[in-house]
């Protein structure tokens, strides 16, 4: 079974989602289920795992129904305020939704890059292991050091960095992400998705070879067993195509053995979230 281990869903709204520029004009419209399938299909890919793109229960509640009314669609990561005072009592709720496997926080948006170690914020992250509760980091390198505290203060909690922590592919930064993803990757409960890749290159002129060095990094400090494709569709097509985006990965893997090929493509993500 191959598996897109991140992808969104939405129904446009200017002020929900005002994080889309002016420059990524071609995502102000609507992104639902009969879109993705098409390209699912056409690139062999079997299922998806939904990830939020809103910070709301809204948002939680959203992709949920679309889970269930479409089986491609094998799990959800959403979005709970890991801060709040009854979040027990939100996560009690939860336990009923059978394909919600964890939750993200738009971190990177956060303007103190040490959001992750706020008392609150870890009193929340400490609570979703008693729940089976997936916890996607997204990240922008500047709070690697706080997600590598984070991760180490938790080591019961499954981890994984979306992006590969979007290193700055464009202008060739690789050097203290590098230290920092191995570091990351020192503890055994972080994984890492392979996505997001051609948002941080020039979106018109990037080249295969210069994600080469990144994924090399992945691959090394990650292993095989613990990294996962994704594409974030339809985000990804601020860079190109949904074919353009898996066949990066394709081509990466290629030299590698077919049991590795079926972790990356498909089962490290069913073993992460839960899908049987």
């Amino acid at each position: 079974m191959t598996i897109d281990s991140h992808q969104h869903f939405w129904q446009y709204d200017p002020h929900r989602h005002s994080w889309i520029g002016e420059n990524m004009s071609l995502l102000k419209k609507d992104f639902l289920p009969d879109d993705l399938q098409m390209e699912l299909n056409k690139s062999g890919v079997t299922g998806s795992i939904a990830v939020q793109a809103d910070q709301s229960s809204e948002e939680t509640m959203f992709l949920l129904e679309l889970s269930e009314k479409f089986d491609f669609i094998k799990a959800v990561v959403g979005w709970v305020d890991l801060r709040s005072v009854d979040l027990k009592e939100q996560l009690d709720r939860f336990t009923a939704s059978e394909k919600l496997a964890g939750f993200r926080h738009i971190v990177q948006d956060e303007p103190n890059d040490n959001f992750m170690l706020g008392s609150e914020f870890q009193r929340g992250i400490g609570m979703l292991a008693a729940y089976d509760f997936t916890y996607d980091i997204l990240i922008f390198p500047t709070q690697l050091s706080a997600a590598i505290q984070l991760v180490a203060k938790f080591p019961q909690q499954h981890f994984v960095v979306d992006h590969i922590a979007k290193p700055d592919i464009k202008a060739g930064e690789i050097d203290s992400w590098k230290k920092s993803m191995a570091v990351l990757a020192g503890n055994d409960n972080v994984w890492c998705k392979l996505s997001g890749l051609v948002t941080e290159a020039d979106w018109t002129q990037w080249k295969y070879q210069e994600f080469v060095p990144y994924l090399d990094v992945i691959l090394e400090v990650f292993g095989p067993d613990r990294v996962m494709f994704g594409s974030d569709w339809p985000v990804c097509l601020l860079g190109g195509t949904y074919s353009d985006i898996r066949l990066i990965v394709d081509r990466y893997i290629e030299d590698l053995s077919p049991a590795e090929k079926e972790q990356i493509m498909g089962l490290n993500a069913m073993e992460f979230y839960g899908i049987m």
